[in-house]
């Protein structure tokens, strides 16, 4: 059976660090890390690849160079090298067959909420809407997303959105089908992926090296050289 190398994981301090990074980007708009694992989730399950020169801009809340400001290149090195094991590690996981369990943050109460989650999944989701669309309209495969749907319009303007009350207890009950939700939607997408291309589906991993310089092409995929594009926010 062919697996895929999962690199470790984020850490406690690791997880900390980039949450704090992304807090800190101009204008307020970035993922914080829940919404960012279910919008890598939901691209690393989906129907077409999507690279990071798109998706960063989703992330930060803008134009990379614009709204990051890293005070090296080892800083931009180091968050976007974090960002890349965080992918992989949710690639690898769905790709070995195995649950990948969504990372969800706790509030002032230690409760697990999961709305952004399944907000940033949604995300992953417009990113490809024509694609998604497909598994959404499937009478048989579609209630696999039902869970990521009912935390995102919980708290919907529009009461007809929202789901009937959610309990603890029921929470904790979507949170799980959630997860099964994901491993769904991957391997729906994966079997026709494999049917398209007539030979086995390998995840889309995401490689960085470990050093970038300022003439190298720029870690965020935008194919500008870095110090005309990310570096240019660097702080010298």
């Amino acid at each position: 059976m062919t697996t895929f190398p999962k690199p470790e994981p984020l850490n406690d301090a690791e997880l900390d660090r980039l949450g704090a990074f992304l807090r800190g980007c101009k204008c307020g708009r970035a993922m914080n890390l829940e919404e960012l694992d279910g919008f890598f989730a939901a691209l690393i399950a989906g129907p077409e690849t999507v690279m990071p020169s798109e998706y960063n801009r989703e992330v930060f809340g803008g134009e990379v160079a614009d709204v990051c400001e890293f005070s090296s290149l080892e800083e931009a090195n180091e968050i976007l090298g974090l960002m890349t094991r965080h992918w992989n590690t949710i690639a690898g996981t769905l790709f070995n067959g195995e649950v990948y369990v969504p990372l969800l943050l706790e509030d002032e109460h230690a409760v697990a909420h999961g709305n952004d989650w399944a907000r940033g999944f949604m995300r992953g989701m417009r990113m490809r809407h024509d694609g998604w669309a497909e598994l959404v309209e499937d009478e048989e495969q579609g209630g696999w997303l039902i869970p990521m749907m009912m935390l995102y319009h919980e708290h919907d303007e529009d009461p007809k959105m929202r789901p009937a009350p959610i309990t603890p207890e029921k929470r904790e009950d979507i949170i799980v089908h959630m997860a099964a939700g994901l491993v769904g939607a991957y391997r729906y997408f994966r079997a026709h992926r494999e049917a398209h291309a007539g030979s086995a589906f390998a995840p889309e991993s995401r490689c960085t090296t470990s050093k970038v310089g300022r003439n190298d092409p720029c870690p965020c995929g935008s194919g500008k050289k870095y110090k005309k594009c990310c570096g240019g926010a660097t702080v010298n």
